[in-house]
């Protein structure tokens, strides 16, 4: 294996770089073996080949489309509440489905949208950000796509037969324990939790290891792209937030179908361990959904500013230093519960303390945009909403922070505005200006502009008018969770200025899919390089190819599309088959070449055996031994030795 290097002709220095140029020194293959390449590494048409991807293009995309559709079904719950409370003694929900609704608006946000659309766009982009042709474990990634979407459509598929959860999002005990909540209801919501952490887990391993092993050669740690970084980061909290999460919910649901006593005080059980449970996972999932957020700002604001982000230090050490004290805050929480006065103060100390990480970013980006001309697009325009919510939002939670204060406003809407400005001002935003910069290389062409920027301001005006005046109602002492309440509480005017909001923040997400639509059906095309950005993934053609690059690039700076010519190219790997590059953890030296794995319709047979076991549960203890034959049935499948060529020097990844 050996390197190339050779000077090409730089970008020139406009306003709008120029696309990397073709000429890299032995860049393009000849026609033949790009021809093998393409046979290695493409999909196999038609449905069933589909259903066989192992492509994280593929699967990349089909997290954010199948997130997004649960965003817009979050969205209608979300709309259904407003129009219930927008009138004093509203009568358009009952008590009953106005609980169901709530529940799954909050759990298909929390646990069917966030986290899983950064997860897909992780899958798609952290291997074109590295300089790889796929992630480490092929067949692990389609599986965990496909067991979160069976645990979405049987969330969901219950709530459609009137058996949806109706004990909100975070599901407490006793209420929802086998007392108070006999029905399937709950049952169902606790093995859909299963789904999805699995799901999450699946994707953390791969990314991981796709990160760590799988980089461009002289990608060495100082160079990582800070998108990565941030969701390096975040699939370590995944690792360690996750299985507390699973643990709760499946100590709800042997309480409940097998007549354990983990939460049965009378049984000395004790209900606060599933708060703890649940908490010590619950806000470690808010850095979750928004640590990739983190990373997306940056990376559109050194492509609109065209030039490094200040403080790339400073700014990967605030994400590790926010991920660690995210693990040490749950309990603010659960102030209300009676727990130690000495104990509380603690908390209190952290959740404040974690202000301070994200002090440095917001720093770190002021000095990126101080003295530079930055393109007011639309990506730049949410990066810059994201700002004004995000400060605003975390100011609320250091106020929250404090004993006294949380006491007082506990459980009202106060509390229901600052967890929206912080989640949505801090991950939605970004998102949308994340999808709107990266939708040319998804989809080769460009999103108009000009609708571009009146989403962003319908959406900006239509968050704050919707969750501005939920401050308002906390300090007048409208609890959260109630249905309907009486006209002489004053509570109605600021209520019906919330529903109207909601309304337009859902006609600007409206705009966003119309605009989508639209663009790909005759949108502008983009280019390689529409934004003149800095990274490896606008290395490639767009969409990529099958195989994302002809040949892997050698990297020698943070920042390899503006100089490429300290860029090279390595040659000697073969074509015809799926082998990719593996390097060393640092600093990124050539170790290795690995034969990944092809299509196999196995993760999806995986993924079917898990969830007979998971849904069969929930009506007889017999769906669990049928779940253990398919899954031995598919762990054959799955291992069953395909004849991979092995060569010289390479090992096989599954």
């Amino acid at each position: 294996m050996k390197t190339s290097r050779e000077p090409v002709r730089k970008p020139p220095a406009a306003p709008e770089p120029a696309p990397l140029p073709a000429a890299l020194p032995e860049a393009e293959l000849p026609a033949h073996e790009r021809e093998e390449l393409r046979r290695a590494f493409e999909t196999q048409r038609g449905f069933f080949g589909s259903l066989k991807s192992v492509d994280h293009k593929v699967i990349g995309k089909r997290y954010v489309i199948t997130a997004l559709v649960f965003f817009v079904l979050g969205g209608i719950e979300a709309m259904t509440m407003r129009l219930q409370l927008a009138k004093p003694e509203n009568s358009l929900l009952g008590p009953d489905l106005y609980n169901q609704v709530f529940t799954m608006h909050g759990t298909t946000m929390m646990f069917l949208f966030a986290v899983p659309v950064m997860e897909g766009l992780a899958v798609y982009f952290v291997p074109l950000m590295v300089g790889t042709r796929n992630v480490a474990f092929p067949k692990l990634n389609a599986f965990g796509y496909w067991i979160y979407v069976l645990g979405g459509a049987f969330v969901y598929g219950g709530f459609f037969l009137n058996r949806g959860n109706d004990t909100g999002w975070f599901s407490y005990v006793p209420l929802s324990g086998p007392q108070y909540a006999p029905s399937h209801r709950v049952d169902i919501w606790a093995n859909m939790i299963t789904f999805t952490e699995v799901s999450a887990l699946a994707v953390a391993i791969e990314i991981i290891v796709t990160a760590f092993k799988q980089r461009a050669p002289g990608m060495s740690l100082n160079r990582i792209p800070l998108f990565v970084w941030s969701v390096i980061t975040t699939n370590f909290m995944v690792i360690f937030a996750m299985p507390a999460v699973m643990l709760a919910s499946g100590y709800l649901a042997l309480d409940r179908l097998v007549g354990t006593h983990f939460f049965n005080p009378a049984e000395g059980g004790d209900p606060l361990l599933y708060q703890h449970l649940f908490w010590f996972f619950g806000h470690p999932e808010v850095y979750i959904i928004f640590i990739p957020a983190l990373g997306m700002v940056s990376t559109i604001l050194a492509a609109s500013t065209k030039r490094p982000i200040f403080g790339y230090t400073a700014l990967v050490l605030s994400v590790v230093a926010t991920a660690f004290l995210g693990f040490g805050l749950w309990v603010h929480h659960m102030f209300a519960t009676g727990l130690p006065q000495l104990g509380e103060s603690f908390f209190t100390v952290a959740s404040m303390m974690i202000a301070i990480p994200s002090g440095v970013q917001i720093f770190c980006w002021i000095r990126s945009l101080w003295g530079s001309r930055p393109r007011m697009t639309t990506p730049f325009l949410f990066v810059l909403g994201f700002f004004f919510i995000f400060i605003a939002g975390g100011m609320t939670g250091v106020m929250l922070a404090s004993v006294p204060f949380n006491l007082q406003v506990h459980d009202t809407f106060f509390v229901v505005a600052h967890f929206h400005y912080v989640l949505i001002g801090g991950a939605v935003f970004p998102l949308f200006g994340a999808l709107t910069f990266w939708f040319p290389k998804l989809t080769g062409r460009l999103l108009s502009e000009t609708l571009g920027r009146w989403t962003f301001a319908v959406m900006f005006v239509g968050f704050n008018l919707t969750f501005g005046p939920m401050h308002w109602l906390g300090f007048r002492g409208m609890p959260r969770r109630v249905y309907t309440y009486l006209p002489e509480m004053g509570w109605g005017p600021a209520n019906l200025a919330a529903t109207i909001g909601a309304g337009m923040l859902g006609v600007g997400v409206l705009l966003f899919l119309i605009n989508a639509a639209r663009s790909l059906r005759s949108g502008e095309a983009a280019g390689n390089n529409p934004w003149g950005a800095s990274t490896l993934e606008w290395a490639t053609s767009s969409p990529p190819p099958p195989y994302n690059f002809e040949r892997i690039l050698v990297v020698s700076n943070r920042d390899p599309l503006w100089k490429p010519e300290e860029m090279a190219v390595v040659t000697g790997m073969r074509t015809d088959r799926r082998e990719v590059l593996t390097t060393r953890p640092l600093d990124a030296e050539p170790d290795h070449r690995a034969v990944l794995v092809g299509p196999s319709i196995w993760p999806l047979f995986l993924a079917f055996a898990l969830a007979v076991g998971l849904v069969g549960s929930v009506f007889t203890p017999w769906a669990i031994l049928l779940s253990g034959f398919l899954f031995l049935v598919a762990m054959i499948g799955w291992y069953w030795p395909k004849g991979e060529p092995s060569g010289h020097n390479a090992r096989t990844a599954s």
